[in-house]
C-alpha cells in the first residue's frame, strides 16, 4: 500500500487497516515458524506497510502547529 493511498483513508479506516495488516503479519510469523511460508518478503513489506499507516495516522491526529 502506498502513502498516497494510506493519506486519501480516513482515520478509522486506517485503524482498521493497520488491525488487519498486524494480524496478517502475525500469521506470516506464525507460518515461518512452521515452515510454511514461501514468500518472506511479505514480512518486510508488511512491517513496512505498518510504519507508513502509523506515521500518517499520527500525522492526521496530531494538532495544527499555532501561527505566530
Amino acid at each position: 500500500m502506498t502513502s498516497k493511498e494510506i493519506r486519501d483513508l480516513s482515520p478509522e479506516e486506517i485503524t482498521t487497516k493497520l488491525r488487519e495488516t498486524r494480524e496478517a503479519l502475525l500469521q506470516l510469523r506464525l507460518r515461518r515458524q512452521t515452515g510454511q511460508v514461501e514468500k518472506t518478503h511479505e514480512m518486510r513489506s508488511s512491517r513496512k506497510d505498518i510504519a507508513r499507516m502509523e506515521t500518517i495516522l499520527r500525522e492526521k491526529n496530531a494538532p495544527a502547529p499555532a501561527a505566530s
